[in-house]
């Protein structure tokens, strides 16, 4: 299979689907220890890094922002991270709907397309397409999926790492 900026609509798709997964299981695992359904969501790695909610909020919002960004559509407005346990299953089946509706035509021509993006603390680097696509956004997808993902093992949530790949095999 060729590699097209199109290609990652497929793997961000995937990685949706392990949020899903991850939820499921955060949510099933706080309901056994008695606590409410939806407390994994404010869980952290540690007091200074963001609860599971934003992980799972970036996850979400990147998966949809940066693909139409690519493929030179509009942006979709962002998700909040304080929406409960069904908003955040309402977003991946929404980001995951926006992603079945993108077409490899699409992406056709847009690799070398400059972006000039803010991305926080002032700074709006410009970027072929396919960098932000391929190396910003599919990096900081694999990180706040993995963080997520330690959330919930370092709470004892029985995972391993498999489940980090739930939609992928």
């Amino acid at each position: 299979m060729a590699v097209s900026l199109y290609t990652f609509v497929d793997l961000f798709s995937r990685q949706l689907g392990t949020l899903e997964h991850l939820l499921n299981k955060g949510a099933e695992f706080a309901k056994a220890q008695g606590q409410p359904e939806e407390s994994f969501l404010d869980w952290r790695l540690i007091e200074d890094m963001m609860p599971f909610r934003f992980q799972a909020m970036v996850v979400c919002n990147f998966s949809r922002q940066w693909t139409a960004r690519a493929a030179g559509l509009d942006v979709p407005a962002a998700i909040e991270a304080d929406i409960d346990l069904a908003g955040f299953r309402g977003a991946i089946a929404d980001a995951k709907a926006y992603l079945a509706a993108l077409t490899p035509e699409q992406f056709a021509g847009r690799d070398d397309v400059p972006l000039t993006v803010e991305i926080g603390n002032g700074m709006s680097p410009a970027l072929p397409a396919s960098q932000w696509l391929t190396v910003f956004a599919t990096t900081n997808l694999y990180f706040h999926l993995s963080t997520a993902y330690g959330i919930l093992r370092s709470k004892g949530v029985q995972i391993g790492k498999i489940d980090l790949f739930a939609s992928g095999l």
